[in-house]
């Protein structure tokens, strides 16, 4: 039977764990892994710009000697120059995985239900797991341990990085914080499934509207852009709303844990952070980045092999 990757809601403690074993295992010695996926091919459907993830989707499929095809937003144009149903099932017949970056998360869904290969949810509006499992990944890296760590989220809550956090931390015991402007908190039910994974794993999830009262004892302070992609006509209106939530000078002095920073990027400098603090020596941002060619080889394996 396929697994596809679709949301970190579908994922059990022990799913990533062995993710994160695995990933470990690569990244220490990537040649052992040169001929893991050899005749292999990944389809790349991007109806979304990527840095990240289309490279490290790339390389990564090049160096576990497999193959990747790049299907950009003009050659399917899904749901209207062809249903996402036929592009599937097409796609199913030559391929041996999809990764999709879109828009609307129904699509994935949509993808995943009717093709007959995995599908990997490289980013939707609603949820970015790839990403997530990445930063986990370097959390434990970090303070070798996720269990009791204090990670706070500062910015927009209804977005897809945060719900994939609300989903993942409970499972491996880490405490979240979220921090965003009422209008903006994650969605509710996610919230609700966040919190009662929470109860079952001692973990705690905790909403605040003031970020200076959020990053107190934080051992971590996350951040994301306040205006994703295909919002970009509401950016002036949410730099004045997030002014207060900008990651700075200031409000790290609230924080006496010489705490670490992360940003998933890509970073809109001078908005939701400030050069000083993403350049610091405490930011693990480029460590969260490179991260994710060795979390993507491990769910690559996983799924595909």
């Amino acid at each position: 039977m396929k697994r596809d990757l679709i949301s970190l809601k579908d994922l059990s403690y022990k799913d990533m764990e062995d993710i994160f074993l695995l990933t470990k295992e690569i990244k220490k010695n990537k040649h052992r892994f040169s001929s893991a996926l050899r005749g292999k091919i990944l389809g790349l459907i991007f109806e979304k710009p990527s840095c990240r993830t289309r490279v490290s989707f790339e390389v990564s499929m090049f160096e576990l000697g497999g193959y990747s095809i790049y299907l950009g937003p003009q050659e399917i144009n899904l749901g209207i120059r062809e249903s996402i149903k036929d592009v599937a099932q097409t796609l199913s017949r030559y391929l041996h995985g999809i990764v999709i970056r879109t828009f609307a998360h129904g699509n994935v869904i949509e993808m995943a239900k009717y093709a007959s290969i995995p599908v990997i949810n490289g980013l939707s509006d609603f949820s970015h797991p790839c990403q997530v499992l990445s930063d986990l990944y370097t959390i434990k890296e970090k303070f070798k341990k996720l269990k009791g760590i204090k990670l706070t989220y500062v910015g927009d809550g209804n977005n897809n990085v945060c719900h994939s956090l609300l989903y993942a931390c409970p499972k491996v015991g880490i405490n979240l914080r979220i921090a965003c402007p009422s209008k903006y908190a994650p969605d509710s039910n996610v919230v609700k499934e966040a919190e009662r994974l929470a109860d079952s794993q001692g973990s705690i999830i905790e909403l605040f509207n003031c970020p200076f009262e959020a990053v107190k004892d934080a051992d971590i302070i996350y951040t994301d852009v306040w205006t994703s992609m295909g919002k970009e006509s509401e950016r002036d209106i949410r730099r004045k709303i997030f002014r207060n939530f900008q990651v700075n000078k200031n409000l790290l002095s609230y924080n006496k844990k010489n705490c670490l920073i992360m940003h998933c990027l890509p970073a809109h400098r001078g908005e939701e952070i400030t050069d000083e603090i993403i350049d610091s020596k405490n930011s693990i941002v480029f460590d969260q980045a490179e991260n994710r060619l060795y979390i993507h080889k491990a769910i690559l394996i996983r799924l595909l092999k």
